[in-house]
């Protein structure tokens, strides 16, 4: 009996497990694999000539390669910023969009919408803004903000990236922090304010808390996606100017497909890879040690 139980569960997981199984292994697992050999190869990506190097890629990627430095550097500048600000921003929008305002089911849609926008074509569309549309309107309104050379200059090409960022996720995160906000128990808020807390102590010390596993949520998808900007860095910068704003995975994606190093470019993919996955881990643990429950 106990054996046909054990059958038919086998069965079961295979029917409906096994498919999706099969799939996930044909394009992530096998490829990322592969990925990981390649990285101790010599092969440009075409031929079927592929040398075995060792580690000598990865020790030319740590010593050598001031480029990778550089994006790296950079990617870690931007992610940090982005991080910040657009969960600051997320969660701004979300304590304001719980009030009983009239119009903000139609605010939240508003706020929602750049997120659903391609990073391609986004990018594209802010190159006009600064390019174009801030030029005019710093001509009609003398105003400096908007005569800056937002994309010919590494600073001011580092905010812009920042602020169209911003934009296109902090809708999504406000969501994220709305439902947070929706599973806090009014009980408690309203026991601190007749005990006399300030709104600024019952944020800090009741809803923030409780909002915690939002807060694991919102900051783990935000490291990702800052950390694997690409579409946005080639369509609003190109990595310019003079690769000042060169994003690891737009660097990853020179050296394997435009110089042909294919086994170079999946060295600093696989080594990327290792520092993403450290970080979101700690990350979590951290953030899920200071979850609460009401």
């Amino acid at each position: 009996m106990k054996a046909n139980q054990r059958f038919s569960t086998a069965l079961q997981q295979l029917v409906f497990v096994g498919p999706a199984f099969v799939f996930f292994s044909i394009i992530v697992l096998v490829p990322f694999l592969m990925s990981m050999y390649y990285s101790f190869t010599e092969w440009n990506g075409v031929t079927s000539h592929v040398k075995w190097v060792g580690f000598d890629n990865f020790k030319q990627i740590m010593v050598n390669d001031k480029d990778f430095h550089k994006s790296f550097w950079f990617t870690t500048r931007f992610t940090v910023t982005e991080v910040v600000i657009s969960n600051v921003v997320g969660f701004g929008l979300a304590l304001l969009l719980t009030q009983a305002l009239k119009t903000r089911n139609a605010l939240r849609t508003v706020f929602f919408m750049p997120n659903v926008i391609g990073g391609l074509l986004l990018g594209f569309i802010w190159q006009f803004i600064f390019v174009k549309g801030f030029a005019n309107i710093g001509e009609l309104t003398g105003l400096g903000f908007f005569q800056l050379p937002w994309l010919g200059d590494a600073p001011t090409a580092f905010w812009a990236l920042i602020i169209v960022s911003v934009w296109q996720h902090a809708g999504y995160l406000m969501v994220i922090y709305i439902a947070g906000l929706a599973n806090v128990p009014k009980e408690l808020q309203e026991a601190a304010y007749i005990d006399g807390a300030t709104r600024w102590q019952s944020l800090r010390n009741i809803t923030l808390p409780l909002i915690m596993p939002s807060v694991t949520v919102c900051l783990f998808l935000t490291i990702s996606w800052a950390f694997k900007m690409y579409d946005l860095n080639v369509s609003l910068t190109q990595g310019g100017p003079f690769n000042s704003t060169q994003s690891v995975a737009l660097n990853i994606y020179e050296e394997a497909f435009r110089n042909n190093r294919y086994g170079l470019g999946t060295a600093k993919a696989f080594l990327f890879f290792i520092v993403v996955a450290i970080i979101t881990m700690i990350q979590v643990r951290v953030t899920k040690s200071k979850e609460v429950e009401a």
